[in-house]
């Protein structure tokens, strides 16, 4: 699945990478920023994924092959509506967007331009996440391999057909985005079709079921909150560093979705434990459960180191390959180092990530995500009085996926003890 995650970072990496071969420090800024927006809007419904790949890995684990559908159909329904809802919402969305920017006159301009075309994708994103997510729980990995590369093969072609071919610049790369995510989503109904999946066929009474409702919202709203809780300080990252300028705002950009990249073969992994941590639990085998935390643990975090060495060796070919702006390479590769550490770090808050989604320990996810905030927001407030700038902005994001992995890795033992001696996690 490791393949599968690298491409999704691309749907923002593939503008900004023809974009920024533009020369434009402005507009490079403007769609990363639009970018870094909708992962932040996007990852706030990311439950939906989540949540459905550790359910239906557990139904699966269960051989309740009814349950699996039946979480497929509750959440393509709750995709398509929230996605439709983000529609009607768009002008005060984008107006909140740019107002949180804090960037110039100028990204502003071609922040609003991407933002109303790239938000009529969104019915289709949810209802991605919905597929993915059941296609995951299945332990069919290469599916969601499948699903992944194909959006973003379509997201390749038409940005460098619409934005240099037709010249129609930021406009270009958000349809291009828009039109990728749709056909995303036929074909990964047409997938789930050819593995016998029927969501469209379940019964409304079983998805207005109270018993099941009443876990799938529980597991939904632990997971959202999560979510918001961590797109916030990503977002708080993105506003401070774009109050430095567009310079920095562009250079953070760049950094950004080179730890992104890193961070999506991190989630390769994290994404397999969910479906084998998942059907163990729904198969109540603690041994392989353990097994499965165990390999995740180790695979992320030798990987993590890996990938920040080769970040270290190739980061300013990275950087150069992405911008031609000579001021946005300077800022970008004296605060190389910092983000070049990012993959390391996170590995051990994705690992554990993946295990506490399989298991569905959705509470303790949300309260130590919470805490973690806590701890974040505590280090920003403390670099911005020493007046550390962008460098200061890297360290506190550090600390940030540093606290995440370490209360996890600290509550991880009592959870695993609780739910398999029967008591709730």
């Amino acid at each position: 699945m490791t393949l599968a995650n690298i491409t999704t970072p691309m749907l923002g990496f593939v503008g900004a990478a023809v974009i920024g071969r533009l020369g434009d420090a402005a507009a490079l800024g403007a769609i990363a920023l639009g970018a870094v927006i909708f992962d932040a809007i996007f990852w706030s419904f990311g439950a939906l994924r989540m949540a459905t790949a550790g359910l239906t890995a557990q139904a699966v684990g269960a051989r309740d092959a009814a349950e699996v559908d039946r979480a497929l159909a509750r959440s393509l329904a709750a995709g398509l509506l929230a996605g439709l809802a983000l529609v009607v919402l768009q002008v005060p969305l984008a107006a909140l967007a740019v107002a949180i920017s804090g960037a110039s006159a100028a990204v502003q301009a071609g922040l609003a331009t991407y933002f109303h075309i790239r938000i009529f994708s969104a019915p289709f994103v949810l209802a991605n996440f919905a597929v993915l997510g059941s296609v995951l729980g299945r332990g069919r990995t290469d599916l969601g391999l499948l699903l992944q590369v194909a959006i973003n093969a379509v997201n390749i072609a038409l940005t460098l057909a619409l934005v240099l071919g037709l010249n129609l610049g930021i406009a270009g790369a958000a349809l291009a985005t828009l039109c990728a995510e749709a056909a995303g989503l036929v074909l990964g109904l047409a997938v789930l079709r050819r593995l016998g999946a029927r969501p469209f066929r379940v019964p409304l009474a079983d998805i207005r079921d109270p018993a099941a409702l009443r876990r799938t919202i529980a597991v939904n709203r632990d997971v959202v909150i999560r979510t918001l809780a961590l797109v916030a300080g990503i977002v708080l990252f993105s506003a401070l560093g774009a109050r430095q300028g567009d310079a920095v705002l562009a250079a953070n950009a760049v950094l950004w979705n080179l730890f992104l990249i890193g961070g999506f073969f991190l989630d390769g992994f994290a994404t397999a434990a969910e479906a084998l941590c998942g059907q163990a639990i729904g198969a109540r085998d603690e041994a392989d459960f353990r097994k499965a935390a165990r390999l995740s643990l180790r695979w992320c975090l030798g990987f993590g180191a890996g990938v920040s060495l080769i970040a270290l060796g190739l980061g300013h070919a990275f950087v150069d390959f992405v911008t031609t702006s000579a001021d946005v390479r300077a800022v970008a590769y004296r605060y190389l180092p910092l983000a070049a550490l990012a993959p390391c770090v996170a590995a051990l808050p994705f690992a554990y990530d993946g295990i506490y989604i399989g298991a569905t320990w959705t509470r303790a996810m949300r309260d130590l995500m919470l805490g973690a905030l806590v701890a974040y927001g505590a280090t920003l407030a403390l670099v911005q009085s020493l007046g550390l700038g962008n460098a200061g902005l890297w360290l506190a994001f550090l600390s940030f996926l540093a606290a995440r992995g370490i209360g996890q890795a600290l509550a991880y033992p009592g959870l695993a003890r609780r739910t398999f001696d029967g008591a709730p996690a």
